[in-house]
């Protein structure tokens, strides 16, 4: 059976055993990231992209919604490769204020970003900058990570390099 956005909302076991990961915002110096313990269902995910665009002619089914912000920015595996595999699509960020970026190019790629210190939110709204590495996070991603580690500005650029226009698309269906 072919693999299509709507067969499968099964969380890999990176993301389960993320979920069981805390995370500490450190006042403001750690990650902001709140990992959820299963994919939104369809409709939630439909739901929350038409409240984000304001359009209500949009599904969600190209989007398996992990996580969040402490703000209600979400964090989502993107079908942006079709007929990859759900760990080999990208990782994208929808801020609550309307920001909206290319996170990581694979889910692999998301566990190092993690594991240097940086979220969704710390990448797309701020940049990435020097290594902060975070011991638990790096052990997560040495168990589930299927790519090299990287720096986390790497991981970013080369992402953003893959899928440049993914903001200005997300605009285009913005109301």
């Amino acid at each position: 059976m072919n693999e299509t956005p709507g067969d499968d909302r099964r969380l890999p076991p990176a993301l389960a055993d993320l979920a069981r990961t805390g995370f500490d915002y450190d006042d403001g110096n750690g990650i902001a990231f709140e990992p959820y313990d299963a994919f939104c269902s369809a409709e939630e995910t439909t739901d929350r992209l038409r409240q984000w665009t304001g359009n209500p002619e949009l599904d969600g089914d190209a989007y398996r919604l992990f996580g969040q912000d402490g703000s209600g920015g979400l964090a989502a595996l993107w079908y942006g490769r079709p007929g990859r595999p759900l760990a080999e699509q990208p990782v994208v960020f929808m801020g609550s204020e309307g920001q909206c970026g290319v996170v990581a190019g694979n889910l692999s790629d998301f566990l190092w970003m993690l594991a240097d210190g940086y979220g969704p939110l710390e990448a797309v709204l701020f940049g990435v900058d020097e290594s902060r590495p975070d011991a638990a996070l790096t052990a997560l991603a040495e168990r589930h990570a299927t790519t090299p580690r990287r720096p986390a500005h790497t991981i970013l650029t080369e992402a953003g390099a893959e899928f440049p226009t993914f903001a200005e698309d997300i605009e285009k269906l913005c109301l």
